[in-house]
């Protein structure tokens, strides 16, 4: 009975003092713990990589070692088909972003402020959208050849199709408080739109051209494999068909990062932007 006395009397104590943080999270900058915290993982994945090397666990003709891939990586470097290849493709993506990425904004806002334009345009156009970037191709090389249009015109495509999806919804997600708003001040339509309609869905649309800007390397990938003789996937078909796998993990790195780097100036772009956003701050 005593301890149960003694137990309540401690209920309403002082709180037991807070567990030390790691060193480290004290000791370390925020941006540098972010940055070691987002290198862990692939140097875990580098460091399983060679020990399944070193223990011979997967031929090397498959999975050759990392300093290989590295050395190989230099070599196409200073050799110039690197970087000739990287910039052909970066070229690419840009076109392919300045054409998709305007026409699926502007068809998102028409579909997202026109009820009309849903009704006839709507069905059509997700029942295209569902047929992949792949399934096109054959057909547009019919159309266009496999000539530097054939690429633009399917990068667009993929591009395109989230940032129309993307805006259409975030423009029929917008408040009703934001909508009444406009209304009792009586918004001329190019007011509504450039002060309240696009600010406001600002964050949505942003996710369709991060999320187009994937589907662009997916779809870049694809169409140099099938139908170039330069770029960045076209070295990573030659590498496969010399059975040089350390030139496609070359690649495919070389992907990985432009479209992180990209992504980044995308999240950048959306932070300076959202200050437009109504009611932000």
């Amino acid at each position: 009975m005593a301890a149960l006395e003694h137990l309540a009397d401690g209920v309403g104590a002082s709180p037991l003092p807070r567990t030390a943080a790691w060193p480290w999270r004290t000791a370390l900058p925020a941006p540098l713990r972010r940055l070691l915290l987002a290198l862990a993982l692939p140097a875990a994945i580098v460091a399983l990589w060679q020990w399944a090397a070193v223990r011979g666990w997967v031929p090397p003709q498959i999975l050759p070692a990392p300093a290989l891939v590295w050395d190989t990586f230099l070599e196409l470097a200073r050799g110039g088909e690197l970087l000739d290849g990287f910039l052909i493709s970066l070229q690419r993506i840009g076109s392919g972003l300045a054409l998709g990425g305007p026409l699926g904004l502007a068809l998102g806002i028409w579909l997202g402020v026109s009820a009309r334009a849903r009704s006839h345009l709507e069905p059509t156009l997700r029942a295209l959208f569902a047929v992949p970037t792949l399934g096109w191709i054959p057909i547009l090389i019919l159309i266009f050849g496999i000539d530097e249009a054939l690429k633009v015109i399917v990068i667009a495509k993929a591009v395109m199709v989230p940032v129309v999806l993307n805006t259409s919804r975030g423009i029929r997600n917008i408040p009703l408080a934001y909508l009444e708003a406009a209304r009792v001040l009586r918004l001329r339509p190019w007011t509504r739109l450039t002060r309240l309609t696009l600010p406001a869905c600002l964050p949505t649309v942003f996710s369709g051209f991060r999320l187009g800007l994937s589907h662009a390397f997916i779809a870049l990938i694809v169409v140099e494999m099938l139908a170039a003789t330069e770029g960045i996937g076209y070295m990573m078909v030659w590498g496969r068909k010399l059975f040089q796998l350390d030139i496609v993990i070359v690649g495919i790195v070389v992907v990985g990062v432009a479209g992180y780097a990209l992504d980044l100036l995308l999240r950048r772009l959306e932070r300076g932007l959202s200050r437009w956003a109504p009611g932000h701050g």
